[in-house]
């Protein structure tokens, strides 16, 4: 291949190909299930031959061992595993509250396919995970993900270690802060159904003949989905604003 490009330019070309594509598998909106595998090898390979020639310099010689080869190809897959794992496990935030609304709402038989992860999934946590990915495209925060792309040979060099314990803590507390922020977007629904819930033990136990079930139950689905639907661009606001904030982060 020396007539079309040498060995090093070879090599820098794998390695950021095998942190390109462990991203871009992982990576929100692009790496879904949906999207063809093509799609996304061909997007992962436009990208190792645009960032080849940026970070060319790094690298300087090419291993002769097979067994230094395959340690640097490894190197950079952990890498990029890292980081599109970390903007990954963000995205739950919407589907753990879709699910707590679901529960709260008595509309977590309603179980449908999600198309983002081809797991089921309540119809609520799906509507609000398709949401999610709308506003990755919409509000541009995927230009982010490129950025992100870039950056990481900033933050994480091809002679720098993978930082297995930081890599763990800052999952764990992705999780953590997904979790959390999860249950802060499913707040209107959780005290709405407290006070719901609480009326209805009130009245079952002033009047026990009172088929207070038939009444109740499709007025709690009722309430409950109205009060979705008004809060459901402050919960698109309130999600869009910290996925950016975690995205900044990588840029």
């Amino acid at each position: 291949m020396d007539s079309y490009a040498t060995a090093l330019q070879v090599y820098v070309g794998g390695l950021v190909f095998a942190r390109v594509g462990a991203m871009v598998m992982l990576m929100p909106g692009i790496g879904e299930n949906v999207v063809p595998p093509r799609i996304r090898l061909s997007f992962a390979v436009l990208m190792a031959l645009v960032l080849s020639p940026l970070v060319a310099s790094q690298i300087t010689t090419v291993p002769s061992g097979v067994g230094a080869l395959g340690g640097a190809v490894l190197h950079e897959v952990l890498i990029g595993l890292m980081i599109g794992g970390v903007l990954k496990m963000f995205v739950s935030a919407l589907t753990t509250a879709g699910e707590i609304i679901s529960l709260q709402t008595t509309l977590s038989f309603a179980q449908t396919t999600n198309p983002a992860g081809a797991q089921t999934s309540t119809a609520v946590a799906t509507f609000l995970s398709m949401l999610g990915l709308t506003l990755i495209m919409v509000t541009g925060l995927h230009h982010m993900f490129i950025g992100a792309i870039v950056k990481s040979y900033d933050i994480f060099p091809f002679s720098r270690s993978v930082p297995v314990n930081d890599a763990a803590t800052l999952a764990v507390r992705t999780v953590a802060d997904s979790f959390k922020l999860g249950v802060q977007l499913s707040a209107p629904i959780l005290v709405f159904s407290i006070v719901f819930n609480l009326a209805t033990g009130l009245v079952g136990r002033v009047m026990p003949s009172f088929q207070i079930f038939f009444v109740t139950s499709p007025l709690s689905v009722i309430l409950g989905l109205s009060l979705l639907g008004l809060s459901l661009g402050g919960i698109a606001m309130v999600w869009s604003s910290r996925y950016a904030d975690l995205l900044a982060v990588f840029n």
